[in-house]
């Protein structure tokens, strides 16, 4: 019986290692998977890494490439930022053929909640137009909105002396509902006649 168990012994001995064939083509395989999964995370990090650099169309090219082949876990910030791509290049695509134009745009964001990048395009329009009521009093509006109190009085302010009318705007104004308990601004809004 002895030599039987031996026998036995030595045949699952030599049947191991045929097991053990196996198992390294499995993990190879799933090597290969982990190996895809790193390319896609090392390309979308060059992606947000041109897209923190500026360079938009690099990196919404590199991002809808990526797409179809992405792990699923990554695949909803490669749709973000791809939107945030088309959006900068757009922006950058833009020319107004006024002031007034460019301020209807920046309101356009403001509505739709795009809070930055109205604030962007009321201080471009400002930078070419430092006297631009109007833009002074859409970032006011834009401070009361985003709950910035100081900042709302000085470009209210601001828009105020550069066209009284601003004035009586601000008194009807539904945007800056948030700001009539403010001392400051009552006073702004209704100055004491000397």
């Amino acid at each position: 019986m002895r030599s039987s168990e031996k026998l036995m012994t030595q045949e699952a001995r030599s049947a191991a290692p045929s097991r053990k064939k196996t198992l390294p083509t499995a993990g190879k395989q799933e090597g290969r998977g982990r190996t895809n999964n790193d390319a896609a995370v090392q390309h979308y990090q060059a992606a947000v890494q041109l897209l923190q650099q500026g360079k938009y169309e690099k990196a919404l090219g590199l991002l809808e490439k990526l797409l179809p082949e992405a792990p699923v876990e990554i695949q909803d910030r490669c749709r973000v930022y791809m939107v945030t791509c088309r959006r900068q290049l757009e922006k950058d695509s833009l020319t107004f053929q006024s002031p007034e134009e460019h301020y209807d745009y920046a309101i356009s964001q403001l509505n739709t909640g795009y809070y930055e990048e109205a604030r962007e395009q009321f201080n471009s329009i400002l930078t070419a137009h430092p006297d631009a009521d109007y833009a002074f009093y859409g970032l006011a509006v834009l401070e009361a909105i985003t709950g910035h109190v100081q900042d709302c009085l000085n470009n209210l302010s601001r828009a105020i002396e550069l066209n009284a009318k601003n004035r009586l705007q601000a008194r009807v104004d539904n945007d800056f509902q948030n700001m009539v308990d403010d001392p400051r601004f009552t006073e702004l809004l209704y100055p004491e006649v000397p």
